[in-house]
């Protein structure tokens, strides 16, 4: 159908719905919708008031109940009259729903003492079968409450239409004028330019949006994360090494050899290369000793230290690896230093609404002489008000490589719970004097989520919609560039 057609159709007719065309002429309704924005891009020729409409169709499985009958007549249907075990019963098609309706209304019983599942009445009368019969007819004689039942069932769907009442504009006619779009050199030198209708300019009118890349909500944190970082004074470590050797991973942070954390299920294992061979030989025979026999004023941990151990190679599991080769690095020349890093790390997780396998750890260390539990605590405070985040609390733990330890909690809006957004503590002499660092030096560290401080800000309850292929790229489009309310 194009314009003209349609023109002489509204002439005849006064006016119509065009979805009721569409169905009498068994034209595309889209199609239709089509010439009638065309034609009402020429101006005042018709009119077109929008209509919405709501009709109720079959699923592909309702439709298989009207073939098949519904799941719980079927069920009960498969009920001798002496009773079936109901292990038995469950084997048919979808019986888990049917059994659930059909107790719920009360064709069946369970008889505890056989351990069957018996008939309660003699006969049923397949309701829902008759009312999707009913729908498919257009008859709408279902009550409300059934249809929502029907519709949490997945046997039907309701159904939208957006259509349009056309009638006749005060410039109506069934002979349309084409107007011209752009002056052209042949109609200059023509002159027919003065008697050619031309299509009025729209000055109001946008201009097509142009395509651009967008940042990512967690890039735009990180990004204050790091400013925030930077105007506090830290210096921003490298962190280009995702593979770490299980030495500088867990054995230089004082975490013994048979913690469960080094254990596969929690730690992603290189098979090539398999293991690193270089390391500082002196701090490593140190790292031995002090895990084996103890030593600085600890006992150690008392086992048989294991070089093969040592040498694994891991996805690191934490940028604290980093940090103690940034400590190490120091102790040869001690100055107050403040360093941070921003990077991925990688754990064995199961996913869920609060976890991942490969996430980004906000790492901060402060090495000087004297620090306390209190200067950590302060830090931090100060960080996070920074970011615009005051519902803040501490609850002590235990970490192999911080005493004391603490965990940080913020609560989030959007789940109604606290929830825990990072791990903090002061490192232990075990740690740093095996590296070479002054006695009175000590060291206060904290390592943060990337991601769940993102999701407390963006009011997003499930990580899997931040991170992953369930990113919905119209939020990241429409995103700000960051909500932290500093």
């Amino acid at each position: 159908m194009d314009s003209e057609q349609l023109l002489k159709f509204l002439d005849t007719k006064g006016s119509f719905n065009t979805w009721d065309l569409s169905k009498e002429t068994n034209i595309d309704h889209q199609k239709i919708i089509g010439v009638v924005k065309s034609i009402l891009a020429l101006g005042n020729i018709i009119t077109a008031d929008p209509v919405t409409s709501k009709y109720w169709e079959l699923t592909d499985e309702g439709e298989s109940v009207i073939l098949n009958g519904s799941y719980e007549v079927n069920l009960y249907n498969a009920v001798p009259s002496d009773g079936i075990p109901q292990k038995e019963l469950m084997s048919i098609p979808n019986a888990k729903i049917g059994f659930s309706q059909a107790m719920s209304k009360g064709w069946i019983v369970i008889d505890r003492s056989i351990n069957k599942v018996m008939k309660k009445v003699e006969s049923v009368v397949d309701k829902v079968k008759e009312d999707l019969m009913e729908l498919k007819a257009s008859r709408d004689q279902i009550s409300e409450s059934d249809k929502l039942d029907y519709k949490k069932r997945k046997l039907i769907r309701e159904v939208v239409i957006k259509s349009f009442t056309i009638g006749k504009g005060p410039e109506f006619t069934t002979s349309i004028v084409k107007l011209e779009t752009e002056l052209t050199t042949e109609m200059i030198l023509s002159g027919s330019w003065k008697s050619t209708p031309f299509k009025p300019y729209n000055f109001e009118a946008l201009g097509q949006p142009q395509s651009a890349g967008c940042l990512h909500p967690l890039l735009k944190v990180r990004t204050d994360f790091r400013q925030i970082f930077l105007e506090m004074g830290f210096t921003e470590m490298p962190t280009n090494n995702f593979v770490e050797s299980s030495f500088w991973n867990f054995d230089a942070l004082f975490q013994p050899q048979q913690h469960p954390a080094r254990d596969s299920h929690d730690t992603f294992f290189l098979d090539d290369p398999q293991n690193s061979e270089n390391f500082p030989q002196e701090y490593l025979n140190k790292v031995k000793i002090v895990h084996s026999k103890g030593g600085y004023g600890s006992q150690g941990y008392g086992y048989d230290w294991s070089l093969d151990e040592a040498k694994k190679n891991v996805l690191r599991t934490h940028t604290t690896a980093v940090s103690a080769r940034m400590l190490y690095g120091l102790a040869k020349d001690f100055k107050p230093t403040k360093y941070f890093s921003i990077d991925r790390v990688f754990r064995n997780e199961t996913l869920d609404a609060t976890h991942l396998a490969e996430f980004q750890q906000v790492e901060g260390v402060i090495a000087d002489y004297n620090l306390t539990l209190g200067d950590l605590i302060g830090v931090l405070h100060t960080f996070f008000e920074r970011l615009g985040m005051t519902e803040i609390k501490f609850k002590p733990a235990y970490n192999p490589y911080t005493e004391p330890s603490m965990e940080i909690f913020c609560y989030h809006q959007g789940l109604q719970k606290w929830i825990e957004i990072g791990n903090s503590g002061m490192f232990r002499p075990e740690m740093l004097l095996p590296m070479g660092l002054p006695e009175k030096v000590n060291v206060i560290a904290w390592g943060l989520s990337l991601e769940r401080p993102t999701m407390i800000k963006y009011g997003i309850n499930n990580i899997r919609d931040l991170v992953g292929p369930r990113v919905n790229l119209q939020m990241v489009q429409d995103n700000p560039i960051c909500r932290l309310d500093k």
